[in-house]
């Protein structure tokens, strides 16, 4: 990616506030936001609509403070800068080629250190950031997937990179520790039996919601999911699907049982944060379906634990 690709033409948000965002202004943001307006094939009924996300995300983001005081009342804006990239440029009729425009995307965002956050768009995207980011680190990469699904079919009706997928395509990197991916709140019979017996055999870890549900202490779950994930890696990558969250936490999402509450969702991105991800996706959340948006909303809540996280996360390591 050429750098007025990232830094010229996107148009960008600094705190609010349109402007043309610059490589000195990158260098002094904490934490970047971008968004992937993709949805490629419907893979069930007519939940349709997730490219929308990222505008839905971002205007109802504007409600709130960075200040959680149920988190020792860490103030994130007083931490971070946030700079918001834009979207990247993805192409309705062509997979193939917004699979690259992605990757490309992401790969020039890794490059700048910052701690990237990716609004979606259907799950497909999340296999792009993550090659990116297998190619940027000196090492292996490891991956906490929060969801209700495995999203690890080979193909859907010849679709390599549909929403249903994306982890298959990751397990065939080489620069991702397949034992070192964690499929973690993975509940419900929209799954098949083909996916979990695929996960096992490549050597990927499943954290069901009953074990969620069951576990005392939701830190220390958290702690086991992330040394499984880092183990052998340079860097641990956070992807969440809205539909790990039960429907009654998330109207703007498909109709999934027994997923997780807000809570237990919350709590265990910020613990994860706490040890030190590289950066995180948000996919799926479709507002044409979103119930006085809750679903966008919530997305501003998952970020701000992460980066509470983060916080916590430098303190710690000074």
């Amino acid at each position: 990616m050429s750098q007025n690709k990232l830094y010229g033409n996107t148009p960008c948000y600094l705190n609010g506030k349109k402007v043309k965002l610059g490589k000195d202004d990158v260098n002094d943001r904490d934490v970047l936001i971008y968004g992937v307006p993709w949805e490629g094939a419907v893979t069930w009924g007519d939940y349709t609509g997730c490219e929308l996300g990222p505008k839905a995300i971002r205007l109802n983001s504007a409600r709130y403070s960075g200040y959680l005081p149920e988190l020792d009342d860490i103030d994130v804006l007083s931490h971070y800068t946030i700079g918001d990239l834009g979207d990247v440029d993805v192409v309705p009729a062509d997979t193939i080629e917004t699979m690259k425009r992605i990757e490309d995307f992401a790969s020039g965002v890794w490059k700048t250190g910052k701690f990237p956050v990716a609004f979606g768009g259907d799950h497909g995207i999340t296999y792009p950031i993550v090659k990116a980011l297998s190619e940027e680190v000196d090492g292996k990469v490891g991956v906490i997937h929060l969801d209700a699904h495995y999203d690890n079919y080979k193909e859907y009706e010849g679709d390599l990179y549909a929403r249903s997928t994306p982890f298959h395509r990751i397990y065939e990197s080489e620069s991702v520790r397949n034992e070192s991916i964690v499929h973690m709140g993975i509940h419900g019979p929209r799954n098949a039996p083909e996916t979990g017996k695929y996960a096992k055999e490549v050597g990927a870890t499943t954290i069901s919601v009953r074990e969620v549900r069951k576990a005392k202490d939701l830190a220390a779950l958290a702690e086991k999911a992330y040394k499984i994930a880092s183990e052998g890696t340079e860097a641990v990558y956070l992807s969440i699907c809205s539909d790990v969250l039960d429907f009654a936490f998330n109207p703007g999402g498909p109709v999934d049982g027994n997923g997780l509450t807000s809570y237990e969702l919350l709590e265990l991105v910020h613990e994860f944060a706490k040890m030190g991800i590289r950066g995180m996706d948000y996919v799926e959340v479709y507002p044409q379906q979103d119930t006085n948006d809750n679903s966008s909303h919530f997305v501003t809540y998952a970020v701000l634990y992460a980066l509470a996280g983060n916080i916590l996360h430098e303190k710690a390591a000074k």
